[in-house]
């Protein structure tokens, strides 16, 4: 109950913007005495929120903390249904294993997992993904649609385009989408995406989808050997990002593409993601299970697969692989 009002609290002072909001109306508005709204305040001003409280005015939150937890997403957040349950931990292992486990627990679709440290944050093939504390975005999403388990890997691709979307509009970078889970800005890796399904053969049970992003780092905060792969949006714009601004704008995106795509299918989608992909007219080695293929990006199929086009003319559809781009 009490993070239910204080949810509402937080989402009156984003309506409000700058303006001050009575004690007694926020009493009335919330159906609390003065006395509570006066601790949940309190509670706010523990949290890092700056609050201006003047007499006969009321109350105003003038800055908020750097931090993403719970409150500060909900604050100005515009979705319907993705963060409309936010489970945070100051710190976790991963926020794919606790999201897996509320997905098996039953919790509704939406759900975000949210963490500002990760001691044992992975990517794609378990590799080791770097999520230090207050620098990142490294959070999980949890998803149930009603599409077959063969359509999951497109999903990926949607949050890809609505990560991508979301940090053009908040930074002003326009980021490049490798196949099938990277966004990269100057050549340089700033985003990973992992996807992973709770499935039966012919059904999805959840679909938890792990975002890392690396936000506020300096370069010095990289370590061998990604020192020279990776950066940071703050690198690239020379100024430090709000966080959890960065974080309602993707989930914002993402959860308007999911809505086109549970509609209309992945066609929509399937454009936009090339508008954004840097694979497309590259050479490229496929790293796959059965070997090596070289060739040119042709784009993806209908179905988000990626087509290369070997030297030889043959077009090899490649459903999973690591990709390296070749220097032009």
């Amino acid at each position: 109950m009490q993070s239910e009002i204080r949810k509402r609290l937080l989402e009156l002072f984003s309506h409000s913007e700058t303006e001050f909001i009575s004690g007694q109306k926020i009493s009335e508005l919330l159906g609390c005495s003065r006395t509570a709204v006066w601790k949940h305040i309190e509670d706010l001003r523990a949290e890092g929120y700056e609050v201006n409280a003047i007499r006969k005015l009321g109350y105003q939150i003038k800055s908020k903390p750097d931090k993403i937890s719970s409150n500060e997403i909900q604050l100005g957040l515009e979705t319907r249904i993705l963060g409309s349950s936010i489970h945070f931990e100051e710190v976790t292992t991963s926020t794919q294993k606790l999201a897996h486990k509320l997905a098996y627990e039953g919790v509704d679709e939406g759900t975000i997992v949210v963490t500002e440290e990760q001691t044992e944050g992975r990517g794609r093939l378990d590799r080791k993904w770097f999520s230090p504390k207050y620098t990142g975005i490294w959070m999980s999403l949890i998803l149930r649609p009603n599409i077959p388990p063969t359509s999951a890997p497109q999903l990926t691709l949607l949050v890809a385009v609505g990560v991508a979307q979301a940090i053009q509009e908040v930074t002003g970078i326009e980021p490049d989408i490798k196949w099938p889970n990277d966004i990269l800005v100057s050549g340089k890796k700033v985003v990973g995406i992992l996807t992973e399904l709770q499935a039966e053969p012919d059904r999805i049970n959840s679909v938890i989808i792990g975002i890392g992003i690396n936000v506020n780092q300096t370069q010095e905060q990289f370590p061998e050997p990604i020192n020279n792969t990776a950066t940071s949006l703050s690198i690239i714009t020379g100024k430090k990002i709000d966080r959890a601004l960065l974080l309602q704008q993707i989930l914002l995106h993402i959860e308007k593409l999911y809505l086109t795509y549970l509609k209309n299918g992945f066609k929509v989608i399937k454009l936009l993601w090339e508008s954004y992909a840097i694979n497309i007219g590259h050479q490229m080695v496929a790293r796959t299970i059965q070997g090596d293929i070289k060739g040119h990006a042709l784009g993806i199929t209908d179905d988000g697969v990626l087509k290369i086009q070997s030297d030889n003319g043959e077009i090899h559809l490649i459903h999973s692989a690591d990709i390296e781009l070749i220097p032009k």
